[in-house]
């Protein structure tokens, strides 16, 4: 009997040490790492050669497939792009513009390609003031006149001619595929074409191809074929840039001009060009922080804000306290206020991109911050001390296993653009013309504050909040993030960015950790789901202000989808965020 027992107790030990989990000695960030499984509430999708993430699952996947046979970041980016012309209408295009930054590893700098729209030659000043001299927001929002000329087919190809390793046709391919064939609706297309069909439904063009026979809604399951976009798709992959901006496409776009009053023409898709920039960098606790620089005015943004909060011990303080969110607050509302007078298209603006990322202009800026007591921003002026952007954008996120790295935001502006297809060739408009200041001082769509910098001028680009990021450690690509969310943006960056670095967060807990959001005017805070009341309380007794809704309760919204892809001890971690119901992470 002694020795059944002896033998039950041995057994019992054994499975409990198998089902145990083996605890290792502390990392050097002094967090524990366990063999077998990770502790944390979220998980990243772990790949062993190379990780794309995407709002959008299919376009993910195309973007690994191309990863698997053989073609690095770029390709895969490229191949993405295309893909979410198709698979996310709501944000991914043709008719659009972005930026893409490439880290290559061969090189120590980070390239940053500017494909954002441009106006029309024939844009003016204050070509969306009615007579009344106030913004007519239709105009500048809802019409042809809210076009911009695309730049993202300029800024893919762009990429891939100079990066890319593969052929139009073969990163175009799986596009053309899915368009010809058709993509099974998502519960989240569906629930978008049944949210947007007031704004669709206006154009007998978006109408047929965004809806069933009569205007019926597509419903989860169903199959939506893109014949158009399909023979547009495959004019670009034969003939690149005279494929869209020149030909047929070129003729369908001028032809849809004209018949809603809208500005461009073909000399105007003909001069456009996307242009390689230098990126913005800057640095956070030894890591290299790399994005874009104007006409974007996330990474100045970012960049300052890091630097603020740089000088205090933000690691110390717990994770979305009141104490956190207060530093976070005050460096928001001051990098904004700088932004509404600072920021515009560098080729028309002197943009003192030096001086705002300047770290000593940090410390100024942080000299004015009461820990104790909310600033009011009435009382925060741009610039003070100063040294002599949808919730219908998408982000896109790509490393390959050479150690290159592509980060990619791109848009239409609104959800669906201004809601007008081009008729033949199957692709929306934009209304990105509304990011310029139509009335200097006057908010747009989003809420923000322009100026004499982002003044609408021919030929000039739309001041924007898209903001992909390439975080450096040791030199080498380390975490690659980016968002949509109009005004947003910004600041959802920059809190994935404390997440990974100052919180130790991997890839996905980074992009799912609740967020808030500040842009100096309005002076409000905005939260999401997960901020507790008791937080909010304590921010309040400091004098913050927070969104309320028409009851007079705090109003909580989502902020932004981020998408990201983190390198670490060896594997590719994705994380594609749970806000959406449609993205998702693929490698290999």
């Amino acid at each position: 009997m002694g020795a059944v027992l002896s033998r039950l107790i041995i057994l019992i030990i054994i499975n409990f040490a198998l089902l145990a989990p083996t605890i290792h000695a502390q990392d050097a960030t002094g967090s524990m790492a366990f063999a077998g499984y990770d502790q944390a509430p979220f998980h990243p999708k772990v790949a062993a050669n190379g990780m794309v993430t995407a709002e959008e699952i299919l376009a993910a996947e195309i973007g690994r497939d191309i990863l698997v046979r053989g073609g690095n970041a770029v390709d895969a980016a490229v191949a993405t792009g295309f893909a979410l012309a198709v698979t996310f209408p709501a944000a991914g295009n043709l008719g659009g513009g972005g930026f893409m930054l490439v880290a290559m590893k061969e090189a120590d700098e980070v390239i940053a390609i500017d494909f954002r729209e441009m106006a029309p030659n024939a844009a003016s000043r204050d070509m969306f003031l009615g007579a009344d001299g106030e913004v007519d927001n239709q105009k500048a929002q809802y019409s042809h006149l809210s076009a911009g000329v695309p730049g993202s087919v300029m800024g893919l190809l762009d990429a891939l001619e100079t990066y890319g390793t593969m052929s139009r046709k073969q990163v175009m391919a799986p596009a053309i595929r899915l368009a010809e064939k058709g993509i099974p609706i998502s519960y989240g297309m569906a629930q978008g074409f049944a949210a947007s069909k007031t704004l669709l439904a206006k154009d007998p063009s978006s109408l047929a191809y965004f809806y069933k026979s009569g205007g019926a809604l597509y419903e989860q399951g169903d199959r939506l074929k893109q014949r158009d976009l399909a023979k547009t798709l495959k004019r670009i992959s034969k003939h690149g840039r005279a494929g869209f901006y020149g030909g047929k496409t070129a003729d369908f776009l001028v032809a849809e001009m004209q018949k809603g009053g809208g500005l461009i023409t073909h000399a105007d898709l003909k001069n456009y060009q996307a242009i390689k920039r230098k990126a913005v960098k800057g640095t956070y606790r030894g890591y290299g922080i790399y994005s874009m620089p104007p006409p974007s005015s996330g990474g100045v943004h970012v960049v300052q804000m890091l630097n603020i909060l740089e000088g205090y011990d933000v690691r110390a303080l717990e994770h979305n306290s009141a104490d956190y969110l207060h530093l976070l607050i005050e460096a928001m509302r001051r990098a904004y206020a700088d932004r509404s007078k600072y920021l515009g298209d560098p080729d028309f603006f002197d943009v003192p991109v030096k001086a705002l990322t300047d770290k000593s202009y940090a410390e100024k800026l942080r000299s004015t911050i009461d820990r104790g007591k909310a600033s009011r921003s009435q009382d925060i002026l741009p610039g003070r001390n100063l040294p002599k952007e949808s919730p219908a954008t998408t982000h896109y996120s790509v490393m390959d296993k050479w150690g290159n790295a592509v980060s990619v935001t791109t848009t239409l502006n609104f959800s669906f653009g201004s809601g007008y297809s081009v008729d033949g060739a199957g692709f929306l408009l934009n209304n990105e013309m509304d990011d310029f200041s139509a009335k200097p001082g006057t908010p747009n769509g989003y809420g923000l504050i322009g100026g004499e910098a982002n003044k609408i001028e021919p030929r000039k680009r739309p001041l924007s909040s898209m903001t992909p990021v390439i975080l450096k450690k040791d030199g080498k690509p380390y975490f690659v993030t980016g968002s949509p969310g109009g005004s947003t943006i910004i600041t959802v960056v920059l809190q994935n960015i404390l997440n990974v670095v100052d919180f130790d967060m991997n890839a996905m807990e980074a992009v799912t950790a609740p967020r808030i959001h500040h842009q100096w005017l309005p002076d409000i805070v905005i939260t999401e789901p997960g901020i507790s009341a008791d937080t909010v309380g304590i921010l309040q007794a400091r004098g913050f202000k927070f969104a309320k809704d028409a009851q007079g309760k705090y109003q909580r919204t989502t902020l932004g989808r981020a998408n990201a892809v983190m390198l670490r001890d060896g594997f590719y971690y994705g994380a594609a965020d749970l806000r959406s119901p449609t993205s998702g992470a693929s490698g290999y």
